[in-house]
């Protein structure tokens, strides 16, 4: 269960990494997500399990860099099953539901554990471009999500999620030469709805008598450059991250946060996914972020590893 929080609005400095189920998806763009440029075919099942391990001690108080020893180091790991299915040759449908567990080396608040938000999503393959020099594709995401528990989003930076309904519609765009190099890129407006908090007023900007708490909506910028060796096996790529609010506030001087906040973020991706030849159908993927810039979030480094199993759900027929 998650404690409920009733120290929340009086303890001082604390900041938010809620960024990581916009960004989330981001890091493991290598095993079939929302926002990379892979594809099952059609009857094609890929299973992905990823972890993610998720440190900061400073943050971003509005624009101001900070630490706070009331919160020491915070950790947040993540577990993130994944399954993409190939509904046809252009059309692939995604779901994910993350388990998360938070905690904070100093001060008095304890960590929560649990489920966040179950994800749908739908890609589809727009333009698919062939040429002897290399090939250029299209894709359009839509998404859908929402919590999938109970868990208190005002229980900041140790929350689970932002608790809202989001919806997301994505376009991604992927140019191939023929040496296995690539450039890739998309853009992403996520449609947030509210948030329930348990206190009947808080301040942002001006006081407010109310539960109900908007969360600002956002968008996504992607670009990531790829690189394919030793026959496919071998997948590496560097890619930079910018989330950017469409509203919200800051932190308040030595105040705590709160899902209307104005959460900006800059960062930096790399990662590797290996297909080992004498295991078919699995791969292995690793990956390192670190946070460049924001505004009232956490200044992360991430590490992530996983494995991915991909399989036809239909026998080959013989020709």
């Amino acid at each position: 269960m998650i404690p409920i929080f009733t120290e929340l609005i009086t303890r001082k400095g604390f900041s938010t990494v809620l960024f990581i189920y916009c960004l989330g998806l981001s890091q493991i763009s290598m095993a079939q997500s929302p926002t990379d440029a892979l594809m099952m075919k059609k009857n094609e099942l890929c299973i992905a399990a990823i972890y993610q391990h998720d440190t900061w001690d400073h943050y971003w108080e509005g624009t101001l860099l900070r630490d706070n020893q009331n919160i020491g180091t915070l950790t947040r790991n993540n577990i993130v099953p994944m399954i993409a299915y190939g509904l046809t040759q252009k059309l692939n449908v995604i779901i994910s539901l993350p388990y998360i567990s938070t905690s904070a080396s100093g001060g008095q608040s304890a960590g929560v554990s649990g489920f966040q938000d179950f994800s749908i999503f739908a890609k589809y393959k727009v333009l698919d471009i062939d040429n002897p020099n290399g090939s250029f594709q299209a894709f359009a995401t839509g998404g859908y999500s929402l919590p999938s528990t109970n868990y208190l989003s005002d229980y900041m930076p140790l929350n689970l999620g932002l608790g809202t309904n989001e919806l997301s519609l994505r376009a991604i765009l992927k140019y191939e030469h023929k040496s296995g190099l690539y450039l890739r890129g998309s853009f992403a407006y996520l449609y947030r709805t509210t948030t329930e908090a348990e206190r009947s007023y808080y301040y942002a900007d001006k006081g407010i008598y109310t539960t109900t708490m908007d969360v600002p909506n956002a968008t996504v910028g992607e670009a990531a450059l790829g690189m394919w060796l030793l026959g496919r096996s071998i997948q590496l790529e560097a890619a930079v991250i910018k989330q950017t609010a469409q509203s919200g506030d800051d932190i308040r001087r030595q105040n705590a946060p709160q899902p209307t906040n104005k959460m900006n973020v800059s960062n930096a991706n790399a990662s590797l996914r290996f297909f080992p030849k004498f295991i078919k159908g699995f791969s292995i993927i690793t990956g390192f972020t670190k946070v460049l810039e924001g505004r009232n979030i956490g200044k992360s480094t991430i590490i992530s590893g996983g494995l991915t199993y991909q399989f036809n759900t239909k026998k080959q027929t013989a020709q």
